[in-house]
């Protein structure tokens, strides 16, 4: 099948790549010169665990191709995807005007019937506005589908090759067939497709992360009650998580969740039941408690300091939002770095692959950058935590003690067994879990 795919972001690229993969020939289109070049070139310009290798097989195969040419993409394709930026306007709200923008130049190029696919997440109602606006501009056939992605940054590769479902929101059985046949390579095992109408697909999306981010901000408010009655939220978490009703995913309290998809979909979900006249408490609860652990974090930092951290210098383990991407958007670490800074600190930090992001999106943040883990505890007060990847999770402990000044780790996700680091020596704080405090260095 010939497929395009409009906008070479994460899900742009794994889409088309995946499709690829799976016999079809892809045209991708992007406007950034810069970005397109790489990827003629065969440079993946994000990290994504195991997309480099599918990428180059299928540039080599000659079924992946990058322009900059819509209408050469739409001539080419059956099946148009819109896989574009839908970023929250200043009210929380979606802005739709590169999907509603490229939906209209797609109508001023189509010759003859076309699936127009909303890849992105499109608040309920986006499907009717883009067939308004290509009705209003041509005659010729054709159909909008939803089919919102479930992609998690860090397992995307393997989360579209292998879904759990793939919904699909649909209005004519044309349309029906052609997505069924694409897509049933990928669910060969029996996972289902599940077609819907359109508005309910655009909605599931909006759904099923706003559920996910209520788990974890209902967990982050239990760790700060578990402080408070002596209680530790690890142990809460496998307890609770046992039962099948809860499940044992999104359940670990920490210093909140960021990305591209949780707090842009919450609030725009959040502004879409406003702008219907309904208020949804639950979001606007789940909204603020996130806001709300990154402070609460930064403040166990100051209560150990006595309210003054100015001339302190902290190790941050940790810029992404979350391990195995290189992905900084919503980033709680940005958040509680400039916490620190505003009051007086100095941060060096360490990322595996989220520092040359970091120096690209905040040019001007006045931080040092580490080579390693343990280069970042150089002269340090404390290590702090703030994304759990992998190799911070079983370090060298007499390394860090021999970096830092004394040995003190404010742990924002929870990575390290509580008696442990007491027997170790460490004064080690985390949410939710009794605090270990040692006599500090005079």
């Amino acid at each position: 099948m010939n497929i395009a795919v409009i906008g070479t972001g994460y899900v742009g690229l794994v889409t088309g790549t995946g499709l690829a993969e799976s016999g079809n020939n892809v045209i991708c289109v992007d406007v950034d010169e810069k970005k397109l070049q790489k990827l003629k070139n065969g440079i993946v310009p994000i990290y994504e665990p195991g997309l480099e290798t599918l990428f180059k097989r299928n540039i080599k195969e000659g079924r992946l191709h990058f322009t900059k040419n819509l209408a050469e993409a739409v001539e080419h394709a059956e099946v148009i995807f819109l896989a574009l930026p839908t970023p929250p306007k200043e009210d929380g709200s979606a802005d739709l005007k590169y999907v509603l923008g490229v939906a209209k130049d797609i109508a001023n190029l189509m010759k003859e019937y076309k699936i127009i696919v909303t890849k992105s997440t499109v608040p309920v109602g986006t499907g009717d506005k883009i067939k308004e606006i290509i009705s209003s501009i041509t005659d010729v056939p054709f159909d909008v589908v939803s089919n919102p992605e479930f992609l998690r940054e860090g397992s995307a590769v393997q989360d579209f090759m292998k879904p759990d479902r793939i919904v699909v929101g649909v209005e004519s059985e044309k349309a029906r067939k052609v997505m069924e046949t694409l897509y049933k390579p990928f669910v060969r095992s029996g996972n289902p497709i599940v077609f819907m109408d359109i508005k309910s697909a655009e909605m599931t999306k909006y759904a099923a992360n706003s559920f996910l981010a209520t788990k974890i901000s209902f967990m982050n408010e239990i760790a700060r009650l578990a402080e408070r009655v002596g209680a530790d939220v690890d142990k809460i978490r496998i307890g609770i998580g046992l039962d099948e009703r809860i499940g044992k995913r999104f359940l670990f309290a920490g210093v909140g969740y960021g990305g591209s998809c949780f707090p842009k979909d919450v609030s725009a979900l959040y502004k879409t039941a406003k702008q219907y006249g309904y208020e949804f408490e639950i979001l606007r609860a789940v909204m603020k408690v996130n806001e709300d652990q990154r402070n609460y974090f930064f403040s166990k930092i100051l209560e150990y300091y006595n309210g003054d951290i100015k001339g302190k210098k902290f190790a941050v383990w940790g810029l992404a939002f979350k391990p195995n991407t290189d992905d900084i958007r919503e980033a709680p670490a940005i958040k509680i770095i400039n916490l620190l800074l505003d009051n007086g600190a100095k941060v060096r930090a360490y990322d595996p692959e989220a520092m040359e992001t970091t120096k690209e999106w905040y040019p001007e943040l006045p931080i040092e950058y580490a080579e390693n883990p343990y280069d970042a505890l150089t002269d340090a007060d404390a290590l702090l935590i703030i994304t759990e990847w992998n190799e911070f999770r079983t370090p060298n402990f007499d390394k860090i003690k021999q970096g830092l000044k004394e040995p003190v780790i404010f742990d924002g996700r929870n990575v390290y067994d509580v008696d442990k680091m007491a027997e170790r020596g460490f004064t080690y704080i985390s949410i939710g879990r009794p605090a270990v405090k040692q006599e500090k260095v005079k």
